[in-house]
């Protein structure tokens, strides 16, 4: 007999002496590290890019390299995934959460590298879009492949999905508990002991390797130096509501630029549109390029002039009015921007952007009240700043929790807790009310595939329709007469339904029940005079397999009250659904789900 293998060696070694629930514990360690390194990497490669090429080639050179370094960079990235990575690029945390809702969890092992290589090129050479997405699908990506690798399950994969996703946000904020609530908001985590350790092994690991690589810089160094006032409370519920309405400002004309380029059938014409669009957008307005974390900052430190000195009108930033409109053009741009980047072909993400305008609109709003003065009642503008971040994040990522404690954590304390929680919870109710389902998940939304908090209906997303699907029915033609039903059919088989299929084109026209058939199977002298076309009747619902996703299989059940539905497959009889094996499934599917929490 052949020695084992040393991997196999390792798997019965690690099977008889490390318990799985401690297993998954130490994976975790490792998946936070990964994680980790990876933002390090993806951050690193981006800084350099941009320091090489806006320090040197802008400042000392020309001011119209804004308008070529997008097209630059976008066509490397085009290069890089039609000749180097040879794989279409789903953009970051939406390709996660289709992996877990539709795959298993299961991510190919392209994407462990190709977000490492196509971001930093996008946002180093001016798109318009964040980091944090591509980040976290790295992790996500390096985590998948290593349940698999270790024969982990699709629960614990998906647990440690959510591991990779928190360890990625802890490094690049050096947020741990923002990062521990950002996976269980975005990927639908419960928050039990049995999520919550591996969750947070995994923030503090990547924390751990983030403070080893790039020491105490922090991404968003924020000091709160206003004290919330009561006073201030109205203008922080006008803010909220403020949130909403750019929130949605910004869903509708992200997923419209992106439906407008899937019309363009040819990638080159998308990147040439794209390209030259962002190209047209930066040079007009250099604060469109990359992240814009320079702007927050600048903004938060009551700063403004410095966002805005290089713009191409030579306005004077000193006037109030024009600070303000400089401003809201930012606010304005932003999102088209970071669609025009995305519809080129850009790999990037959602996050830098939203926190970009956040900031922006904020600090518009306050400075608008104090120049209004109208009721004699200055506002802090830099605290306006951090809660319009959180009202903006609540709303477009629609992930209130997230954005409350991600400020609380950068700023270093909860004197804005209330402000932040206001804020936050009017424009993500007012948002969700008008858009149902955030960027990260509206694709995934409309189809019914999302995974949510909603138990029943995770369960039922990740279930697969073609596993509860019957074939041992035998069929009938409309033609065939009594005696034939009963020698061809009743005889044969041990089921009491019977499609009725059109010889041809075996297209389902009714269904016969063994109780329509018991008044008269007895019955000789009708054998020949009753055909199966008398005796079928219409099915109370039918399943169609391209459409019908489980949710709506169960609710067929539910309003028919049937225990047999007929599928039917490009117009033609599939087999048949059983409330009892779907139940069946069911009840397996919760149990395994519930596990993993």
């Amino acid at each position: 007999m052949p020695k084992p293998s040393l991997l196999k060696r390792f798997y019965i070694w690690r099977l008889k002496y490390i318990p799985q629930r401690q297993f998954i514990l130490l994976v975790s360690i490792i998946v936070g590290f990964l994680s980790g390194v990876g933002a390090v990497l993806i951050k690193n490669g981006t800084h350099f890019i941009q320091l090489l090429l806006e320090g040197k080639l802008i400042e000392e050179y020309h001011h119209a390299f804004y308008f070529i370094f997008p097209i630059i960079g976008l066509g490397l990235v085009y290069l890089l995934t039609k000749f180097v990575i040879r794989q279409q690029m789903a953009q970051g945390i939406p390709a996660t959460l289709f992996a877990i809702a539709k795959k298993k969890g299961i991510m190919r092992r392209f994407q462990m590298f190709g977000s490492l290589l196509a971001a930093p090129i996008t946002v180093g050479f001016g798109g318009s879009v964040g980091l944090e997405g591509p980040t976290v699908a790295t992790g996500a990506a390096i985590s998948s492949n290593l349940s698999r690798f270790l024969h982990m399950n699709q629960a614990t994969r998906t647990l440690l999905i959510g591991c990779a996703a928190a360890g990625a946000m802890s490094s690049m904020f050096k947020a741990p508990i923002a990062a521990i609530i950002f996976a269980i908001e975005v990927f639908s985590l419960d928050l039990t002991l049995a999520s919550l350790i591996p969750l947070l092994l995994a923030s503090v690991s990547a924390i751990i390797t983030s403070y080893f690589f790039f020491g105490n810089d922090i991404l968003l160094p924020f000091e709160i130096e206003d004290e919330f006032t009561f006073s201030d409370l109205p203008f922080y519920m006008v803010m909220g509501v403020i949130a909403a309405m750019v929130s949605v400002y910004f869903t509708e004309t992200y997923e419209r630029l992106q439906k407008l380029f899937e019309k363009i059938g040819s990638p080159l014409k998308r990147l040439v549109l794209g390209g030259l669009g962002i190209g047209v957008l930066v040079y007009f307005i250099p604060p469109l390029y990359g992240e814009g974390f320079d702007v927050i900052n600048n903004l938060v430190q009551g700063n403004p002039e410095r966002a805005l000195e290089n713009n191409i009108f030579r306005w004077d930033v000193k006037n109030v009015w024009v600070v303000i409109a400089l401003l809201s053009g930012l606010v304005l741009f932003k999102v088209i921007a970071t669609s025009l980047t995305f519809g080129a072909g850009g790999v990037g993400g959602i996050f830098s952007p939203t926190l970009f305008m956040g900031s922006i609109m904020g600090y518009c709003f306050a400075k608008t009240v104090n120049a209004l003065d109208f009721l004699n009642h200055p506002i802090s503008e830099s605290n306006f700043t951090l809660v319009g971040m959180t009202g903006l994040m609540a709303g477009v990522l629609h992930a209130p929790l997230t954005a409350i404690f991600l400020i609380a954590e950068v700023t270093g304390g909860y004197e804005l807790f209330l402000p932040l929680m206001i804020t936050s919870a009017l424009a993500f109710a007012l948002t969700k009310y008008f858009v149902p389902h955030s960027v990260y998940a509206m694709e995934l939304g409309r189809k019914g595939e999302l995974i949510t908090h909603n138990k029943d209906h995770a369960v039922l997303t990740l279930m697969d329709l073609q596993t509860v699907i019957e074939r041992n029915f035998v069929a009938v033609h409309p033609g065939m007469v009594l005696e034939e039903i009963i020698n061809q059919a009743i005889i044969r088989s041990n089921r009491n339904i019977f499609p009725v299929l059109e010889r041809e084109s075996e297209r389902l026209v009714g269904v016969i029940l063994l109780d329509d058939l018991r008044p008269v199977m007895f019955d000789r002298s009708l054998y020949q005079e009753i055909t199966a076309a008398e005796l079928m009747q219409n099915p109370p619902e039918i399943i169609h397999l391209e459409t019908d996703k489980m949710t709506d299989v169960m609710g067929k059940f539910q309003r028919t009250g049937a225990w047999n539905l007929p599928v039917v497959s490009e117009g033609k009889y599939h087999g048949f659904v059983s409330k009892s094996k779907l139940l069946t499934a069911y009840r397996r599917k919760l149990i395994d789900f519930s596990l993993k929490q």
